[in-house]
């Protein structure tokens, strides 16, 4: 099957088109950038929705958005956030609709902040959201998607939880500080941190692919769930280093405005539909998963 893929280079597209491709499926790219580095095994690159014809393919699957974690939310950085994500889907399903034959299958992001602060308390696919900043944009993100079952496709969206891997992410952000000795909670610790390995997000995205059954919401993240300050530790013991540098809210708060929100806000996020469903985590417990990333060489 031929299946377009926007957000392609990025973290997660990186380690989903070898996947794909290795499954026999013709990966196309499309990306603003205009001379891309390609993942491994993607065969076509284009910067123009223009220049594709919906019939061409079987299925999209939607990883496009601005990273969310890497300047302060000004206004112009919300403005940023939501138009790359939203206007991005908005004008995919907009594409899709222009031919009777069209893809499939809509396979979308979206992300673990559709939920806001949930506390302890556990976070499955029926939980209310707490209103927010990250909230709208995951709601404004997920109903340009479903607009596409209107037109007869399939759509899956998938809540996503914090991806796991040394070469990128959050991860490649903590390790320097660990590696020194300086990591440390963030806040009181107790916040709750859903995690999830690369390899098993890329994993979802192909089983989401694959089962013609699957459609709606899934959360998509590691069963295991763990606070930050049990992550904190379990990094820590995984790169024999101290973790005793802690980070106080209000510091957070000061440093990043309310971006914060994405260090201090708790979801104990559980992937019940997926589990429910029969998909397998390769990494469903923490340790394994950091000892397998820090095993691989960069």
């Amino acid at each position: 099957m031929r299946v377009l893929i926007t957000g392609g280079t990025g973290f997660v597209g990186q380690a989903l088109c070898p996947r794909l491709a290795a499954a026999g499926h013709q990966v196309v790219i499309l990306t603003r950038q205009s001379n891309p580095s390609l993942p491994e095994a993607a065969t076509t690159a284009v910067t123009r929705l223009d220049d594709l014809a919906p019939d061409e393919f079987g299925a999209v699957i939607n990883l496009a958005g601005a990273p969310i974690g890497d300047a302060r939310w000004t206004e112009p950085r919300k403005k940023l956030l939501l138009d790359s994500r939203v206007s991005t889907t908005s004008r995919l399903v907009e594409w899709m609709g222009r031919t009777r034959q069209r893809p499939h299958t809509l396979v979308s992001a979206s992300a673990v902040g559709y939920y806001g602060e949930q506390g302890d308390q556990p976070v499955t696919e029926e939980t209310p959201p707490t209103p927010g900043f990250t909230h709208q944009l995951c709601v404004a993100w997920e109903r340009e998607a479903e607009r596409a079952g209107a037109l007869g496709v399939r759509v899956c969206v998938m809540r996503i939880g914090v991806v796991l891997d040394r070469d990128g992410g959050a991860l490649a952000k903590m390790l320097p500080a660990f590696r020194l000795g300086g990591g440390g909670r963030l806040g009181t610790g107790r916040q709750y941190f859903p995690w999830i390995h690369r390899e098993d997000m890329a994993a979802i995205c192909e089983w989401l692919l694959d089962n013609p059954k699957a459609r709606g919401a899934y959360n998509a993240s590691a069963p295991a769930p763990v606070t930050n300050a049990d992550f904190t530790s379990a990094l820590g013991r995984a790169l024999a280093r101290p973790t005793v540098v802690p980070v106080p809210a209000a510091a957070l708060k000061l440093l990043f405005g309310e971006m914060s929100e994405l260090l201090l806000v708790s979801d104990r996020m559980l992937p019940t539909r997926l589990l429910e469903a029969g998909f397998k985590f390769r990494y469903p417990d923490l340790a394994p998963a950091l000892a397998a990333i820090l095993a691989r060489r960069a």
